[in-house]
């Protein structure tokens, strides 16, 4: 038995335009985890790029914790790097990664698992008729593959549709229009590898603006959290049964946040699901588990026990 400090990479940064909610989340995950037991790397990708973890790098730690939102970090891109490295990582793998950062290939999985998402019309760039809402109005027009609310727009007449529709292919190839959910927005975070358990819901409420777009999630004083969120005890088990369902269907490991609306009539719906969700002590995410019984640097630690139990589970399948 030895009492040497596992070596801990950890990602932050990126390419995204994500990258400087990466750098706090990152930068609170290094001061978090307990230096008794972890030597601590931060490794910073910068905006620009390009940007590369050589086999010979990645092998000199023992696991790699990526804190990096959006493309090239969250997508799967970044995963199938470490997968190549044959090193252990925090989070889901390349196919979860994957399919939660496409949002439009996500809900076609919930539905096939029997997960209700919102409706949604899917655009691609030249190859489909000016836009149109066949869900009336409002509805939210959003890219397929990015997070934190950018390139998002609730679109009120149609007058305004196309100039939504442009804004989100300027952020990506592909488009949804989705069908606007009104009621409580509510999230849930998931944690484990084949035994996931969900955290008690917590309640999104927007300061900063009329929904939860970017100024709303980043901005100091932006929103407040209600832990737990004010929907009933049923609804409220609906979250969590859901959390862990959607979670399960995406085949996502480690760690998610999953978000809700949940209408007036208690009518529970799947919004997204984000792999690597922001990560401070103070985001939604560490929130919930803090009301659930497991403070931030013990939901820190059981992340990197999940990563090095997965990859010992892996290596051990014949290929």
């Amino acid at each position: 038995m030895t009492n040497a400090r596992l070596r801990v990479a950890v990602l932050l940064g990126g390419r995204s335009s994500e990258h400087e909610v990466s750098l706090e989340s990152g930068r609170s995950v290094a001061a978090g985890l307990d230096p008794t037991r972890y030597d601590v790397t931060p490794v910073e990708i910068p905006r620009e790029g390009p940007w590369l973890l050589a086999r010979e790098e990645a092998a000199a730690y023992d696991v790699v914790f990526p804190v990096l939102h959006g493309p090239f970090g969250e997508d799967g891109t970044m995963q199938g790097l470490l997968e190549l490295a044959d090193v252990a990582y925090v989070g889901s793998g390349v196919a979860g990664s994957a399919l939660a950062m496409d949002k439009d290939l996500f809900k076609a999985v919930m539905r096939d698992n029997g997960v209700p998402v919102a409706r949604s019309l899917t655009l691609r760039r030249g190859t489909d008729p000016a836009p149109e809402s066949p869900f009336g109005f409002p509805v939210v027009v959003k890219p397929a593959r990015l997070g934190s609310s950018v390139g998002i727009s609730i679109v009120r007449a149609p007058e305004e549709l196309a100039p939504a529709v442009e804004l989100a292919f300027a952020h990506d190839e592909k488009v949804l229009v989705e069908e606007f959910l009104h009621g409580v927005e509510v999230e849930c975070s998931v944690l484990g590898n084949e035994e996931p358990v969900a955290s008690v819901p917590g309640e999104i409420v927007p300061l900063a603006s009329d929904w939860y777009d970017y100024e709303a999630k980043y901005a100091e004083g932006g929103m407040e959290l209600v832990v737990p969120a004010r929907i009933d005890d049923e609804a409220a088990a609906r979250v969590q049964e859901l959390a862990v369902a959607a979670f399960v269907a995406a085949d996502c490991e480690g760690m998610a946040r999953v978000d809700f609306f949940v209408s007036p009539e208690g009518a529970v719906t799947v919004n997204e699901l984000n792999t690597i969700p922001g990560f401070t002590a103070t985001s939604v995410y560490a929130k919930l588990f803090e009301a659930s019984g497991v403070p931030y640097a013990a939901l820190l630690d059981r992340l990197v026990a999940l990563a090095l139990e997965r990859h010992e589970r892996r290596r051990a399948l014949r290929y």
